[in-house]
């Protein structure tokens, strides 16, 4: 990337405290052109919509959603030490943590450009970190750029009204000239995961509803203890919990990213996500475009993916539950996978560590798949109480209107780089 071209601001944003990051973060929900008609701030911008430029979209998504290298995994579990634990799906780190290193989620994004998608989470890294453990950020923009995938040309078709945006969003979220970034989880994926982890640790699954263990579990009391169980609800639960973390702190980085870069923006969760996946019911709202199921035992329609872009592991993508833990398995070990030899690494001897871990054999598998067969044969979908596919937060970003800002709250609603934003990244004088 060309020094002499970036705007000052960049410089700046560089150079600002992760203090102040903290510190100075708020909701700044008014931009340019935007309007609020009635109320006690009612108010008309002066200015018309100014979308985010390339680069500010880059340092945005770059910070939810950037590839940052080989993560360090976890080593060491008691119940089967010395062998290197192997709960992770994913070789590199992003900018947000992921229960156990399973990073199961993609990030989508959408401006008046068009609909996108980020195609890193398995990808390698930009680049090795130097001796003081920084990464450069040319590198980490420029991986980024590459993986970045254009889905469809204009905003995200999302009506800017009640049902499809909660009330109070309907005057600010996914206007014209703001940036939202939709971190969409596979939560099918991330169950499987969890399943191997239990029976790693000497869990197995029980139906909680029915209340019955799973039929056949029996046959593998040689390698668990069939008795030591979690409910299914309490899984997937959890399960639901750490993905909505994932993909909260992936909306919590680029908030602090908006401080540094002077940008207004929130992050959120009042839009429907039945509206976003595509899954609303009504042919004038597709959202991302994801396929949907309905059933009379859900009280509400299953969201499974988006062929060629965002599967679930699950069926309807996948003939059945075995063929999900093999696709789960290769992701492991596979080429590019955490607990490959050939994969590279952050270690002095990387294939010595990764190969340290055990690769899930036969039995492994066999047991996994007949818990999680189990439940899409009992529920009609896997996950059997939440669903596959899962959304909740977003971040949107713009430039703000701070005249809003002067005109109804005292000194210091916002940042000096959101005084300097327009000068420093646009080159608008006064």
């Amino acid at each position: 990337m060309a020094t002499k071209t970036l705007p000052p601001g960049f410089t700046k944003a560089l150079e600002f405290p992760l203090v102040a990051a903290l510190l100075g973060r708020r909701s700044r929900r008014f931009f340019r052109g935007a309007e609020i008609p009635d109320g006690v701030l009612a108010y008309k911008s002066q200015h018309e919509h100014l979308p985010l430029s390339e680069l500010e979209k880059l340092l945005v998504v770059t910070a939810c959603a950037g590839n940052t290298g080989w993560h360090n995994m976890i080593y060491r579990a008691e119940l089967y030490a010395p062998q290197l634990s192997n709960y992770a799906g994913a070789a590199a780190g992003r900018t947000f943590p992921s229960a156990a290193g399973f990073h199961t989620s993609r990030t989508f994004f959408t401006d008046d450009d068009g609909v996108y998608v980020l195609e890193n989470r398995d990808s390698a890294p930009p680049a090795e970190r130097g001796e003081d453990g920084a990464l450069d950020l040319d590198d980490v923009l420029d991986e980024l750029r590459g993986c970045i995938r254009k889905l469809r040309d204009g905003r995200l078709p999302l009506p800017t009204e009640v049902p499809h945006l909660e009330a109070h969003n309907t005057w600010a979220a996914n206007h014209s000239g703001t940036l939202l970034v939709i971190p969409v989880g596979d939560l099918a994926q991330h169950v499987l995961l969890n399943i191997c982890y239990m029976l790693q640790n000497g869990l197995v699954l029980t139906d909680d509803i029915n209340g019955r263990s799973i039929p056949g579990i029996e046959r593998f009391s040689s390698m668990v203890d069939v008795e030591n169980t979690w409910p299914i609800t309490f899984v997937e639960q959890w399960s639901l919990s750490e993905l909505t973390a994932e993909l909260s702190t992936s909306c919590y980085a680029g908030m602090l990213m908006l401080q540094a870069m002077g940008l207004g923006g929130w992050m959120f969760n009042g839009i429907d996500p039945f509206s976003m996946l595509g899954a609303s019911g009504e042919d004038a709202v597709p959202g991302l475009g994801f396929r949907y199921d309905m059933d009379d035992r859900w009280p509400y329609p299953n969201v499974t993916g988006l062929e060629g872009v965002m599967e679930a592991f699950c069926p309807p993508h996948y003939p059945d539950m075995r063929a999900a833990v093999e696709a789960v398995c290769e992701r492991k070990f596979g080429p590019g996978g955490p607990f490959n030899p050939k994969t590279p690494g952050p270690w002095k001897d990387s294939a010595r560590v990764r190969s340290a871990a055990q690769v899930h054999d036969e039995e492994f598998r066999s047991c996994v798949a007949l818990q999680a067969q189990y439940v899409f044969d009992t529920f009609g979908r896997f996950p059997g109480t939440v669903p596959s596919i899962f959304v909740m937060p977003y971040l949107q970003a713009h430039h703000l209107d701070l005249e809003f800002y002067d005109r109804f709250y005292k000194p210091g609603a916002y940042l000096e780089t959101h005084a300097q934003h327009m000068a420093q990244w646009h080159g608008e004088n006064g």
